[in-house]
């Protein structure tokens, strides 16, 4: 097969690089792509990073299967652009990517669906959410309904901060146009769980359990980032319990939008909270988590090529996910002053001598 992979950041990396690896993949292209892709796949321009761009972009390549990395394309609608023209490509539609696109819609959904989940309010009313905030206690959590860039969830402290937050939302200072509705949701505590499955719109295969750590300080101290690393253990979640999250969680989701005629084919990715009354879901992503993938296909053993396409093709087959036994770790290395501005220009060095020791260094931002 020749594979196009639309994206260029860490994740992306992981992707062509374990589809490289695949018996059943004889070319792998990447766009934009990075640097570090460009040592395994070749980059590739679209004519225009839109669903129209990156369909001519397949066609002209004469891809076999292409697969989306980010969740701004599948919200925008390119899976329906590939389907129409009976191209093969792996992910949800723009409905069913609603699930990440929308925090209100995927919020409802879960009620509609008895899916576990923090109380939450959804308004697009300033004066109602300042009045919502009474309705919980401190901390709770304010999110933006729309993409936000992994910046549109603020944990608050006290009604001050709240009312600030939201003010700073419905303004579009802080979020843009994604903050001009907004979610409030009780405080949820526990342990953080990504749990990550493929699915071919009519059941679910999951992936090793995961765990991705935010904050920029040791300690879990400091501001939020895009994620200072990820781990992937058999032991995060034990078997019983992986159970009740494909019984209560997974399960009901993709079972959901097809009773809902918005079939969801890709990746499914909930974010959940191990709470003392079992796992609630914090949030769904329609697509792989970063740097969460670049533990994940490091564990993973066998043909990820092959894997996609059948699940493309709607036909999930177990046998071809494979997982070696140990745990894996990826360890962010950052550029000076993330996640606010940061030093551009500084060499990175080092990288021939990490792989030799074993590890793989993917890239994210670098030139």
């Amino acid at each position: 097969m020749k594979v196009l992979v639309i994206g260029g950041g860490g994740r992306e990396h992981a992707i062509c690089w374990r589809l490289s690896l695949s018996p059943s993949v004889s070319k792998v292209y990447a766009t934009p792509g990075n640097p570090g892709c460009a040592t395994i796949a070749q980059l590739v321009q679209a004519g225009s990073y839109t669903p129209s761009g990156y369909l001519a972009l397949a066609r002209s390549l004469a891809a076999d299967l292409t697969v989306v990395g980010p969740e701004a394309p599948l919200v925008d609608g390119v899976v329906d652009a590939f389907e129409t023209a009976g191209l093969r490509i792996f992910g949800p539609t723009r409905a069913a990517a609603q699930l990440e696109g929308s925090k209100i819609f995927s919020k409802q959904f879960m009620t509609r669906h008895g899916i576990p989940t923090a109380r939450f309010t959804a308004t697009d009313d300033p004066a109602a959410a300042r009045q919502a905030l009474d309705e919980f206690t401190y901390p709770l959590v304010i999110k933006a309904d729309g993409l936000a860039a992994g910046k549109g969830v603020v944990i608050v402290r006290d009604k001050a901060e709240a009312v600030a937050t939201l003010d700073s939302m419905f303004g579009g200072t802080l979020v843009g146009d994604a903050g001009l509705r907004v979610v409030i949701e009780e405080f949820l505590t526990g342990e953080e769980v990504s749990f990550i499955a493929l699915s071919d719109g009519e059941s679910v295969l999951p992936f090793e359990p995961s765990q991705d750590h935010k904050t920029i300080f040791e300690g879990d101290t400091g501001p939020n980032t895009g994620g200072m690393g990820a781990y992937s253990d058999s032991r995060i979640l034990p078997p019983a319990m992986r159970q009740t999250v494909i019984d209560t969680v997974m399960t009901p989701t993709v079972q959901g939008m097809k009773a809902e005629w918005m079939p969801f084919k890709g990746f499914l990715y909930a974010g959940l909270m191990m709470t003392k009354d079992g796992p609630k879901t914090l949030e769904f992503n329609v697509r792989l988590g970063d740097p969460e993938t670049q533990a994940l296909l490091h564990r993973l053993d066998g043909d990820f090529g092959e894997l996609l396409m059948e699940a493309a093709a709607g036909r999930l087959n177990p046998s071809l996910l494979g997982c070696k036994p140990g745990p894996s770790v990826c360890v962010v290395l950052a550029a000076a002053g993330y996640p606010g501005k940061v030093r551009s220009g500084d060499l990175i060095s080092g990288i021939p001598e990490a792989e030799s020791t074993g590890a793989v260094v993917f890239h994210a931002g670098t030139r």
